[in-house]
This record gives C-alpha cells, sequence and structure tokens, in this order.
C-alpha cells in the first residue's frame, strides 16, 4: 500500500515565531543571548539537540540537555501555539487522506507535534503521529522513519517522506523512500539539490497533484 508522511515545522505550519522566541528566551536565561539581528532560519526544523549544541557551541551532552529543557519549558507555556498552518494546506492534507494514509514524521517532541495537530483540527487526517518520544529517542529523521515502516508494515519503495529540510531528504533516503522538498518552509532549492530530493513542491496546493505522479 501506498503511504505518505509529512514533516510538521516549515511543512504544515508556520511554527518559526514560537520556536525562535523560545530558543531566545532559553539561551537569555543561560546567559548567552543571541543577537537580534541573527537569522535562526537554520534551526527550524532540525532536533533540538542538535540546535543548542550549535547555538551553544559544544557538544557537552548535560549542557544541551538543559538548555533544551529551559526551551520545552517556555515551548509548553504558550510558545507551540505561535504557530499558523499554511495556505492551502488544509485543503491539502484533506486530499492526501482520502487517497493515502498519512504519518507524520517530525522531530518535534511528540506531545507537542499531537497538541498542535489536534489544535488545528489536523490530527484526524493521520494514521499515526510520530514525533521525538519524551526520552530524546527518534529524533533523527533516519531513525524515525524506520521505526514507522516497521511499526506500520510500510513498503518503503510505495512511499513518500514530504518535508521543507535536508534531513526529511536524507532520512527518507536512508530508509530507500523517496522524498519531496516543499518550497514554502525553512528549506531552499539548492538545499534539496544537494540532498538528491526527488523533486520540489511549489504550492501546498500542488502536493496531492504531485504526490499522485510520484505514487500513482
Amino acid at each position: 500500500m501506498n503511504a505518505v508522511l509529512l514533516d510538521l515545522d516549515g511543512t504544515i505550519s508556520d511554527s518559526r515565531p514560537g520556536i525562535e522566541s523560545c530558543m531566545r528566551l532559553a539561551m537569555a536565561e543561560l546567559g548567552r543571548p543571541v543577537a537580534a539581528a541573527e537569522n535562526l532560519d537554520w534551526a527550524i526544523g532540525p532536533p533540538t539537540e542538535y540546535v543548542f549544541a550549535r547555538l551553544l557551541g559544544t557538544e557537552d551532552t548535560a549542557a544541551i540537555a538543559a538548555a533544551v529543557a529551559i526551551y520545552r519549558t517556555h515551548y509548553a507555556a504558550g510558545g507551540w501555539s505561535n504557530n499558523t498552518p499554511y495556505p492551502g494546506i488544509a485543503e491539502a492534507l484533506v486530499a492526501l487522506a482520502a487517497r493515502y494514509p498519512l504519518y507524520l514524521a517530525t522531530s518535534k517532541r511528540i506531545d507537542f507535534a499531537r497538541r498542535i495537530l489536534e489544535h488545528f483540527d489536523f490530527a484526524r487526517h493521520f494514521t499515526a503521529i510520530q514525533g521525538a518520544e519524551m526520552d530524546g529517542s527518534l529524533s533523527h529523521k533516519p531513525e524515525m522513519i524506520a521505526h514507522i515502516v516497521k511499526t506500520h508494515g510500510l513498503d518503503p519503495r510505495h512511499a513518500v517522506m514530504i518535508g521543507d529540510r535536508d534531513f526529511d531528504i536524507t532520512g527518507a533516503h536512508a530508509n530507500g523512500m523517496r522524498a519531496l522538498g516543499v518550497l514554502w518552509g525553512y528549506g531552499s532549492a539548492e538545499e534539496f539539490a544537494r540532498a538528491g530530493a526527488d523533486g520540489t513542491v511549489a504550492r501546498p496546493g500542488d502536493l496531492p497533484a504531485t504526490v499522485l505522479q510520484l505514487l500513482g
């Protein structure tokens, strides 16, 4: 059976305002404020641990974990709701779900991911919602996609991953799955080309037709 996996941040919704504000709050609490002019586009989408390792300039797991905990406290307090679905994505999800089982595959912690989808009334379109687990496992796309494939008995040759960063593309390819990059998120055509994406999508409204062309 064909299946569609979708990222969340930068693919279904524009979550940058909430994520960025909470990252800046966390760094300020740690005495390492991020300059207002610093562009944090790169920080939207990757695993949170990766982001804080780069912001802090360290590989110290304890320091990274402490920063992530501060960030998640702010995010849980309201940052998660500072988030807007992309125009046309609601209709695209309806069309995709009418033809394929949909699986969310996001590096965001699973409880936040579920809360956001339920807030937008999108959860009903998904066969399963997968995010990083509470213990931090499955935060990287190769392992997460492998887990979804195994848990739900998917054939990766008949599935596609849709996301806005190169992590989505390389995670899918590591599992023998094709991947599409969306151009309305935080990635770029150049990023997708470097990662070897199997195609790009310019607008949410183009998703159903593009997936149909790829999977049938």
